[in-house]
């Protein structure tokens, strides 16, 4: 039995996919220590850099305090604290929809929707670059799985027309989490309204960053109907907000559904009360500090207008993700070495993440990043990109 376990991690070895554990020290700032070596990381989801956030850090310490260090229950037993029901008013309130609901994660919140919103006899209709976790809870669903080309409207709408079951659930990433680009929120809503069909977003990278103060994808895009039937919504709170968690919001029939029937909410224990505290505090600062966005919008377009290079490039995005095509997945690994030897963290990312033949370097940026650690990124993705040229020649 262990003698096939190996074969398959040998062949993972092989095949050049194999990944390991960086051991952090510390807490998760720009600069990270990892095996006592000091290195500028531009490798976390800590976009607005509230994650070692000192008022962020004492609300968590002091909701511990108060609450202690556990919820010892699941939520429909004892341990939804008032601090829990608190924080999903306040989201609920934050993204300006009619009810939000706390979930331990994201990949938690996808499954609860999913499989409690269509079985067997219903469809799933899902954007090819989803996130994983959107894959998995419609697999575990066992409604008929329909996977789209990328941001690929009409053939969504042919299958649409054509599938004729008793629910239909359109699965979505606001932003992709490998490519950076955003999904067409306004028109896949359209869609869902004109053939019946429930819309899943899920916001785990715009949340916090996009929108009117980092309200997310719905107040990034114009006239969206907040108050749709149609219309479900998932955010976590470990990226732009800096602590753990996620939530779903809709409408309030929704929230109950999930609150009877979704397993991975009743049969789990509740997220810390503290938690719930810190993510309070990282609210208040969503809204009061927006210079956090200003700032990494401008360092985006700073990372955009002087990166060049000859043999890769960014793609099109606008976000905190700034995936730089390379290609091979041993060209991406050896790129990642090479930053790594420099004191620069930034991951390879590699099939089954990606699409054989697209590997990249996925650079996540951060407000807490200066501009100066962003220039020397990119002189040292043009530094290591020439030492591979002189390899190769």
């Amino acid at each position: 039995m262990l003698e096939e376990l190996v074969q398959r991690l040998e062949q993972r070895k092989n095949e050049g996919l194999f990944r390991y554990r960086l051991t952090r020290q510390g807490p998760q700032t720009p600069h990270i220590k990892v095996a006592t070596q000091s290195n500028l990381s531009f490798c976390s989801n800590d976009y607005l850099g509230l994650a070692n956030h000192p008022e962020v850090v004492a609300a968590l310490c002091q909701g511990s305090l108060q609450y202690g260090a556990g919820s010892g229950a699941s939520h429909l037993i004892s341990g939804h604290s008032e601090v829990h029901h608190d924080l999903e008013n306040a989201l609920a309130k934050y993204t300006e929809l009619p009810r939000a609901l706390l979930f331990s994660t994201g990949y938690m919140a996808n499954i609860a929707v999913v499989t409690t919103l269509v079985g067997h006899h219903d469809a799933v209709f899902a954007d090819k670059l989803n996130h994983a976790s959107l894959n998995d809870a419609a697999l575990l669903s066992k409604a008929k799985l329909i996977r789209y080309p990328h941001l690929d409207l009409e053939t969504l709408e042919r299958a649409l027309a054509q599938t004729h079951v008793p629910n239909k659930l359109v699965l979505t990433d606001a932003v992709f989490s490998m490519d950076g680009d955003i999904a067409p929120v306004k028109e896949l809503l359209t869609l869902c309204q004109k053939y019946n069909a429930w819309l899943l977003i899920d916001d785990a990278h715009g949340f916090g960053v996009l929108g009117h103060a980092g309200k997310g994808i719905l107040h990034h895009c114009d006239q969206i109907d907040l108050n749709s039937p149609h219309l479900i919504y998932m955010a976590t709170l470990g990226k732009s907000v800096g602590v753990f968690g996620a939530f779903v919001a809709g409408q309030p029939e929704l929230i109950e559904m999930l609150i009877q029937f979704a397993r991975t909410y009743g049969y789990t224990t509740a997220m810390p009360s503290a938690l719930a505290c810190a993510i309070m505090q990282s609210l208040i600062l969503l809204e009061r500090e927006a210079w956090r966005r200003e700032k990494l919008a401008r360092l985006i377009i700073l990372l955009k207008d002087h990166y060049q290079s000859a043999r890769w490039s960014l793609l099109p995005s606008f976000t905190p993700i700034q995936p730089l095509l390379i290609g091979e997945s041993s060209t991406a690994v050896l790129l990642s070495e090479m930053l790594r030897r420099e004191g620069i963290l930034v991951p390879a990312i590699r099939p089954p993440t990606v699409p054989v033949g697209q590997a990249r370097l996925r650079i996540s940026l951060s407000a807490s990043h200066r501009e100066a650690e962003v220039i020397q990124l990119i002189e040292a993705l043009q530094r290591v990109e020439r030492m591979i040229w002189i390899g190769s020649a």
